[in-house]
């Protein structure tokens, strides 16, 4: 057997066979269709052609005007137009289903050079690069904001500089959930609002502790071409103790004056439990027939939260000074300060029926006073809470109680509203961007004044002197609100308040005697109720100090300096044992 291949004809003009060698059949047949054996279909890759001009200064045109079938040049996307290597899926046969533009931004690049724009149109840092459903809910499309939060897409108004969203913070537990807890009790805040009770208003006063300094007026004319830099108060002391250590709760326990015992920070967290997004816990004690809501040791209630209620989530990074765990210590800092700063520091205070009962003698205290108030919640059910008023006013002759609190700013390109440019034109839309970032802070600040009796509530304004300088800040406005009148404006309902605290109650003293704890579950809105052994939350381990030539000898004051700066070691809280009292003493790191 053979095969014979026939005579092959040279071509010296081209490739393939003459004109004059094909069958008189195929001679002029389809002469003006190219030569395509297979369906444009397949995916067959590229054939060879050896008509191109690889030659780089000859023009794509002159070289291909009459091969342009053939030429497989205009889908090249290199610059030079011709590329050796090009893949089979560059084919121009080749189309997507969607064939539809990639989405550009709303108000175009937010590079894009505009001089009537302010400096915070400007890029920003570089952990700011949004992902696609963020763009999608910039843009009005839906997605981030209406499926994770409930609500209705992001509507920004003309003009503010396009800021990207964060991925969510993943929230975390204030407390070690342990194996050998037992829940008891799933209550989701669905629930919560729609509890109602009414008790006697006012309550009755058992006892007041402590002394108060004057509120200073000067300080409701200050503005922000006016402002006040913070001062720091290291020499005085603030007490922060749970309600079990408190020695005139004990005493009160004793004459059997209440059935409940309680604080103003721990009702307030339980009465402004729905608006809450960070996990916090209450430790309840049964003993007997008597009931102890207790807080932990380094609780999260004896810090202040911020933007935790805002939908731009904060860094998750603790070292970054924006986090939310650096920013509650820095608020609580600012807080305290203010406090005493605002007040008039001559000397003289309004005492009461007792002296600061966790002070020892000789020891400076801040300006507070213990208000020891009982509330009727049924026939023979009282309830007992200490609460705290910070400062007294004198107006025609009668004495005014106020509590001192302090908003931060700590960078406006979280908020998009410039304290600085806003507070004297627009206060009221800097007030309700943190009644919507700081909506739990601001209605557990209103309760306590309600709880301790509160004529006025001074809530001033503060921001840091530099958005990166989380140690210098400044007193920007002051202003004053009546407690009752601010809880109907954010919408703070005392009888549903009340209602929380009475379910509560209720529930706990048909639980037997024993500690149990009450956790925000940090990922939904619900509390949960667990049964923790008796010695839970307790360390009896007291560490002995070293001798004095073997502890550790601080560094000079220039050490100090640098060292802070380097570190960026902010301020913090320190819990210290005096006198076998707990207290809590704010200072700077």
């Amino acid at each position: 057997m053979g095969f014979e291949v026939g005579a092959v004809p040279f071509n010296p003009e081209g490739w393939g066979p003459l004109d004059t060698s094909c069958p008189p059949s195929l001679f002029n047949h389809l002469s003006h269709v190219p030569f395509a054996p297979f369906s444009r279909s397949d995916k067959l890759g590229r054939i060879a052609d050896w008509t191109r001009n690889y030659n780089a200064s000859a023009s794509r045109k002159d070289a291909h005007h009459h091969h342009s079938v053939f030429d497989f040049a205009l889908d090249d996307p290199s610059p030079g137009g011709l590329s050796p290597g090009l893949a089979a899926d560059e084919d121009p046969s080749f189309r997507l289903v969607d064939g539809k533009p990639p989405p550009r931004p709303r108000f175009g690049p937010k590079w894009r050079f505009n001089p009537n724009q302010n400096r915070s149109n400007l890029p920003q840092r570089r952990d700011d690069n949004p992902s696609q459903s963020d763009k999608d809910q910039t843009r009005g499309g839906g997605g981030a904001a209406g499926s994770r939060f409930g609500g209705p897409p992001d509507r920004r108004p003309f003009g503010r500089p396009y800021q990207p969203r964060r991925e969510a913070a993943i929230f975390k537990s204030s407390v070690d959930i342990q194996p050998e807890w037992t829940m008891l009790e799933q209550i989701p805040f669905s629930t919560f609002t729609k509890l109602s009770y009414s008790v006697a208003d006012p309550p009755e006063d058992l006892l007041v502790c402590g002394g108060l300094e004057s509120y200073d007026r000067t300080y409701d004319r200050v503005n922000p071409k006016n402002e006040r830099r913070l001062e720091r108060f290291k020499s005085r002391n603030f007490f922060k103790v749970t309600t079990t250590d408190d020695p005139v709760v004990r005493r009160l326990a004793n004459e059997d004056r209440a059935t409940v015992f309680a604080t103003d920070a721990i009702l307030s967290a339980l009465m402004c439990a729905p608006r809450s997004a960070y996990s916090w816990d209450i430790v309840v004690q049964r003993v007997g027939n008597k009931l102890f809501f207790d807080k932990r040791d380094g609780s999260q209630l004896d810090l202040l939260s911020v933007n935790e209620t805002s939908q731009e989530p904060l860094p998750e990074s603790k070292d970054d000074i924006n986090s939310a765990h650096s920013l509650s210590i820095e608020a609580a800092y600012i807080n305290q300060n203010f406090s005493q700063q605002v007040l008039v520091r001559d000397g003289n205070k309004v005492t009461f029926d007792e002296p600061n009962p966790f002070a020892s003698e000789g020891e400076e205290v801040a300006s507070v006073a213990y208000r020891y108030r009982r509330w009727k919640l049924d026939d023979d059910l009282y309830l007992v809470s200490r609460c705290e008023v910070h400062a007294v006013l004198d107006n025609k002759g009668q004495r005014s109680f106020l509590t001192l609190n302090a908003l931060n700013e700590f960078d406006p390109k979280y908020t998009g509203v410039d304290w600085r440019q806003k507070l004297e034109t627009q206060r009221g839309a800097v007030l309700a961007t943190e009644l919507k970032n700081n909506a739990n802070k601001l209605a557990k600040w209103t309760a306590q004044a309600m709880l301790g009796g509160a004529d006025m509530m001074k809530i001033g304004y503060v921001s840091r002197v530099h958005p990166r300088d989380h140690f210098n800040h400044a007193i920007l406005s002051v202003v004053g609100y009546k407690p009752r009148e601010f809880a109907a404006q954010i919408n703070l309902n005392p009888a549903n308040m009340w209602g929380i605290v009475k379910s509560m109650v209720d529930l706990c003293m048909k639980l037997n005697e024993g500690k149990y704890v009450i956790v925000k579950d940090p990922a939904k809105p619900q509390v949960r109720i667990y049964e923790v052994p008796p010695d839970a939350f307790e360390n009896d381990y007291v560490e002995e100090p070293l001798p004095e030539e073997e502890q550790v000898q601080p560094p000079s004051e220039d050490q100090n300096d640098s060292s802070a700066k380097e570190d960026g070691a902010g301020d913090s809280a320190a819990a210290v044992e005096e006198g076998g009292e707990k207290k809590e003493v704010m200072s700077e790191a």
